[in-house]
């Protein structure tokens, strides 16, 4: 088979998940996950429930691989905000306030949406990988002066993600970032050093 085919088939089958993924979770979203059935899923995406059966054999399974989705892109945004332009200090402030968003768009689930995302291990494997790559960045951050030095960047890190944890019930895009101030003023070092 020609190459062009198969990137054009792929190019479709594509196209046809990341269109089920969206319309399940709008339904979802408007709905709640148990009321949105597979038939529904087919219509509202303009496909055959054949073809979606062939994707995917459940409505969980769908917002599942959703929410895969989800956790790759986030953590594609906050390394590039980790890797973009600034200095150390700065690039933390730009992570950790998309983090602190992130938060508040992910408390919007509710509890039966949440408690079907969030049991995985996608989450704590993306959980460890957002630990680690902010631990490094604190680190550079202790080097660079702009963070504190008496607290291992590790904890520092366990520090940030708990604290703006709290950001998903937050009523605000400005009250979520007055939390990330409150965590960088935890951060700093000290007048005394």
């Amino acid at each position: 088979m020609p190459k062009l085919w198969n990137e054009t088939i792929e190019e479709h089958r594509r196209a046809v998940r990341d269109a089920v993924l969206e319309t399940t979770a709008v339904l979802v979203t408007e709905r709640g996950l148990r009321s949105v059935t597979m038939s529904k899923i087919a219509e509202e995406s303009g496909i055959g429930r054949a073809t979606l059966y062939k994707y995917f054999p459940d409505v969980e399974s769908i917002m599942t691989a959703w929410h895969e989705q989800q956790i790759t892109g986030q953590l594609r945004e906050l390394a590039e905000l980790r890797d973009g332009p600034g200095g150390a200090g700065e690039r933390l402030r730009t992570v950790l306030e998309a983090f602190a968003l992130i938060q508040q768009r992910r408390h919007g689930h509710g509890p039966e949406l949440g408690a079907l995302l969030h049991r995985g291990d996608q989450v704590a494997g993306a959980e460890q990988h957002l630990h680690r790559f902010l631990s490094e960045l604190l680190a550079e951050g202790v080097r660079s002066g702009d963070i504190r030095d008496d607290v291992s960047p590790d904890e520092l890190a366990t520090y940030c993600l708990h604290a703006l944890a709290a950001a998903g019930v937050l009523p605000s895009r400005a009250a979520a970032r007055r939390l990330v101030s409150v965590t960088l003023t935890g951060l700093r070092p000290s007048a005394a050093e």
